[in-house]
């Protein structure tokens, strides 16, 4: 299931949050030794099931459920019919009485436990309309060749069997015969569904047929009933299906199409044989075929007839509005598969689902040279209402996806072929060890595909409040006690940082993918736990990793590594210098440290982990020829650091004779001076940016002498607001998602002094006091004098100046709330003013970034367009 829109919007609707804000005051470090290195993470040993190292035991066993399913597809009433017969094979060593199954169409009824557990406030899991559920006509039990009415109970999206007579241990089997049939939701919380498109419904149908609930030698049944954030767990078997449908429709499934012959005419075949032998996107049916309407059988209905091997699940997908193309994979063993795409008319276009297949090829290629190959014979995207879903060989997208978009929705949906269709993790309780890992799996990716046509390097320390927040909640928790608000982080975006640090920070590449290669190939179509990763990660890497386990997945600690002095023995800088680190906070990470010397001779240094097993403070020699410049902590913001305002240390005091006013006039002379400022009567700035993915848009407005707009939106959702602010005169407002923020004076005091466009051109009057620090601090590398501008008992704006360049380069808002903002690409905008066209801050505890697109200068605002 993708996220990276669902956690804008998860942000959008809730409560509003403000970023974690670390107290300066804080009476020394947090940080203690003994609760990180403890000895007694692991809590038991190894066992003939599953061993120490992480692998599957001498004795590994799973049950097994092979399905042959029939259905019929309605779409007058938007309605299945059918049948599902189950083959269940008890491997376990004990005899079982009674079988659970799923029914998890249960969860669109209006007395379902999912509905009486919705917030009111709505949310991507709640229900839009009501249906009656999993129908259920009949069901039979099948043993030893006698068929027998089953004695059953539903119990929401649960069904159990009793049965008569145990099945026995040790590979016994019986066959489970389930008549039903249901109502198909419109909206099916995103993962299933249907849309109404000029040409016709597109029908996306997930959770389809009852399924068999795991029983394993970890909880034996695995019974969590089905409430929306938690997705699934499910045994592996061979799926024969039919479906019966309408002639007009195009029907595509998990698995492979055994009766092509009797559902595509002569000349879809032979398109089809034609993509199969090319790396480029092959039209099958395009928006003239729909119109014709001659590229299927002449009857009324057809039968449609699948098999998919291995598997833990089938999907599958109907339209006669599909437009349909196609290319060949070409997998290392050298096997080839089939990528293909469906998508309406609506859909179509080179900025849009035309490059759809070409990024299913590009992901399935990538993740299969890197880790493992694809198993599935076709693999096939969907255009309709699911924002996001997996299934094997097949995934559902949503159909207004453009672009980068598109990829990263496409990309993520096909990394779940391996987690968790491959590797089969227990989804429902352990939402990291799939849509974590394949997090991880879709940053790697994106690195190299299309030779990084889609990468943006992240900014750790920018997106560390997101992670850390007031309300973080630890990575181990189950997704449906996670707040709406909070899943994304916890399931998604920290377990992929986790593995990212291990890979670049900690292990390095070569180890962590041989141990996470290591785990895959184990854990194959197998029922890992956590503890089976952890351990085998150890034991492959050659690595006790117990330390970084417990703090990042069990906890919500936070990472704050700052350099407190660098001194040099005897004052003689070619002695070298001791370099003092400090662990402010309660986790431990690898240190990395770029140092810069006088003489122009820089280094970097690397201090592993070990180094906070002694304490939260720690001093290194470092081998210097001259004085330091300075030295910064993780220059590359790799690691999420809470505080990075620690993270450098010049070493250097200001020269003589600069002070603060000296300062504030060089950053005026150096942006067109102030007589030409203060000509500027009014000035618009339109920005754009992208926060977790989606675009939003910044319009910024001033108007002498007291009047300041700026509202941020998000487009793709109606134009969202997210941010509103407003000042006029001494009459303040802010709103986020159209909810006031309360402001007291302070708060007012500081929004009013970052609401005009040049605030230097006051910094002279009554109200501010400046006061420049002592010693140069250091911005992105390079020196920077740091001035506070102390606007009341509280709060404090930190502004930061290139000693080089004289222009202001990054902003810290000290108080109630911290806030960080850095401008860079000055240009010129009118008569040789000149304005940062370049803006990274947060929002809403997200990294974003900004490029002024547009500006207007002395144009005559009026007043009206300050609401």
């Amino acid at each position: 299931m993708k996220f990276y829109k669902i956690t804008l919007v998860m942000l959008l609707c809730a409560c509003i949050r403000v970023a974690y804000a670390q107290n300066a005051d804080q009476q020394g470090p947090k940080y203690d030794q003994h609760k990180v290195f403890t000895p007694l993470f692991y809590p038991e040993k190894g066992n003939e099931f599953r061993n120490s190292g992480g692998a599957p035991g001498a004795k590994y066993w799973q049950n097994r459920a092979d399905y042959k399913l029939n259905i019929n597809l309605d779409t007058a009433k938007h309605r299945l019919d059918g049948s599902a017969l189950i083959t269940y094979t008890n491997n376990s060593p004990d005899a079982l009485g009674f079988l659970w199954l799923q029914v998890e169409q249960n969860i669109y009824r209006e007395d379902s436990r999912a509905e009486a557990t919705s917030p009111l406030s709505g949310g991507r899991f709640n229900n839009r309309r009501y249906t009656k559920g999993d129908e259920i006509k009949a069901i039979y039990v099948v043993k030893n060749g006698k068929t027998e009415k089953a004695d059953y109970i539903v119990t929401d999206t649960r069904l159990q069997i009793k049965l008569k007579d145990s099945l026995k241990a040790g590979g016994s089997k019986l066959q489970i015969k389930i008549e039903y049939g249901f109502d198909i939701p419109q909206y099916g919380t995103d993962r299933m569904g249907r849309l109404l498109t000029k040409n016709g419904w597109i029908y996306e149908l997930a959770q389809w047929y009852p399924r068999m609930e795991v029983y394993d030698d970890v909880s034996g049944w695995n019974t969590l009933p089905y409430l929306g954030a938690g997705e699934f767990y499910l045994e592996y078997g061979n799926f024969d299906y039919t479906i019966t449908a309408p002639a007009s429709l195009v029907v595509v499934g998990s698995g492979e199409l055994l009766n092509p012959n009797d559902v595509y005419s002569a000349t879809t075949l032979s398109r089809l044989a034609e993509a199969r032998k090319s790396d480029k996107t092959v039209m099958i049916r395009d928006s003239a075929d729909i119109l014709r309407k001659e590229d299927h059988a002449k009857k009324q209905m057809l039968t449609w007839h699948f098999f998919c091997k291995n598997a833990r699940d089938v999907a599958w997908a109907a339209s006669k509005a599909f437009i349909w193309d196609a290319a060949r994979i070409n997998l290392p063993s050298g096997k080839k598969a089939l990528a293909q795409s469906v998508y309406p008319v609506e859909s179509k276009g080179s900025q849009a689902w035309g490059r759809s297949t070409e990024y299913v090829k590009g992901a399935i290629e990538l993740y299969s040279n890197q880790w493992f190959e694809y198993t599935y014979p076709v693999t096939t995207n969907v255009a309709g209402t699911v924002g996001g879903m997996e299934y094997p060989g097949i995934v559902f997208c949503g159909s207004e996806n453009r672009t980068s978009e598109l990829w990263e929705v496409t990309n993520h949906e096909f990394g779940h072929n391996w987690f968790p269709m491959i590797v089969g993790s227990n989804e429902r309780k352990y939402a990291w060890m799939d849509e974590g890992f394949n997090t991880f799996l879709n940053g790697v990716d994106t690195k190299v595909f299309n030779k990084g046509e889609y990468y943006l390097k992240p900014d750790q320390q920018k997106a560390a409040p997101g992670l850390f927040g007031q309300d973080a909640e630890p990575i181990m928790t189950i997704p449906d006690v996670l707040q709406a608000e909070f899943l994304g982080v916890a399931a998604y975006e920290k377990p992929a940082l986790g593995l990212n640090i291990l890979r670049e920070q900690i292990l390095g590449e070569q180890r962590f993918d041989y141990a996470f290669k290591t785990y895959i190939k184990r854990w194959a179509f197998k029922h890992p736990t956590p503890w089976d990763f952890f351990h085998t990660m150890d034991n492959a890497a050659g690595e006790d990793l117990s330390w970084f386990w417990n703090e990042w997945f069990f906890t919500t600690w936070k990472l704050d590594q700052g350099i407190k002095d660098i001194s040099y023995p005897d004052g003689d800088a070619t002695k070298g210098a001791l370099i003092t680190l400090e662990n402010l906070e309660e986790m431990a990470l690898p240190v990395t440290i770029l140092i810069k010397e006088e003489n122009g001779k820089t280094a970097t240094v690397k201090l592993p982990v070990e180094v906070w097993q002694r304490g939260p403070s720690w001093t290194f020699h470092y081998k210097s020829t001259s004085k330091i410049v300075l030295a910064t902590i993780d220059p590359d913001h790799q690691l999420p650091d809470i505080n990075p305002e620690n993270n450098s240390f010049s070493g250097l005091p200001i020269p003589a004779g600069i002070t603060a006013s000296g300062v504030i006039k060089n950053y005026l002379d150096a942006i067109g001076g102030a007589e030409k400022l203060k000509n500027i009567k009014d000035l618009q700035v339109s920005s754009t940016g992208t926060v977790q993915g989606s675009e939003i848009q910044m319009v910024t407005r001033y108007r002498v002498p007291d009047m300041y707009y700026q509202q941020i939106t998000v487009p793709s959702y109606n134009n969202m607001v997210v941010n509103h602010i407003l000042v006029n005169g001494d009459n303040v407002n802010a709103q986020q998602l159209n909810r006031e923020i309360p402001l007291d004076d302070i708060g007012k005091k500081v929004v009013k002094a970052r609401s005009k466009p040049f605030p230097e051109l006051d910094y002279e009057k009554n109200g501010y006091t400046l006061v420049l620090d002592s010693a140069l601090k250091i911005v992105n590398g390079d020196l920077a004098y740091e001035i506070d501008v102390k606007l009341a008992e509280g709060a404090t704006i930190k502004n930061f100046y290139s000693q080089k360049s004289g222009l202001k380069v990054k902003q810290v808002v000290d108080g109630p709330v911290i806030s960080a903002t850095e401008w860079s690409n000055y240009e010129g905008i009118n008569g040789g003013i000149r304005i940062p066209f370049f803006m990274k801050t947060t929002l809403l505890g997200q990294p974003a970034e900004f490029k002024v697109k547009e500006t207007a200068v002395n144009s005559n605002i009026s007043a009206v367009s300050f609401q």
